[in-house]
């Protein structure tokens, strides 16, 4: 019994409204971006649910380990330059 090689992991990102932001939906295995295109647009827009699809291959898709929050995330609490009560507000001013 011979077993045939498994295709790329492609990570799946549609957007439901044009102009709005891309979220993942899920995975697809392909050998490359177009069939993993349509494999996405056949599994995760059925109906009409999208109106972009993205595919980013999954070997290209790195992530913070749960142990680094604190080296990225806990050091931006002692700048209060970024928290918007530092700044005053003009009077007048609207949509801030």
């Amino acid at each position: 019994m011979t077993t045939q090689p498994q295709l790329d992991l492609w990570e799946v990102f549609i957007q439901s409204k044009s102009g709005g932001h891309h979220v993942h939906a899920g995975s697809v295995h392909a050998s490359d971006h177009k069939m993993a295109l349509q494999n996405a647009r056949d599994v995760y827009t059925r109906r009409s649910e999208g109106s972009s699809i993205w595919v980013v291959p999954s070997a290209y898709i790195f992530a913070s380990a749960s142990g680094d929050s604190d080296m990225f995330f806990d050091p931006s609490d002692d700048k209060v330059y970024r928290h918007p009560t530092f700044y005053k507000i003009p009077e007048g001013a609207k949509q801030i």
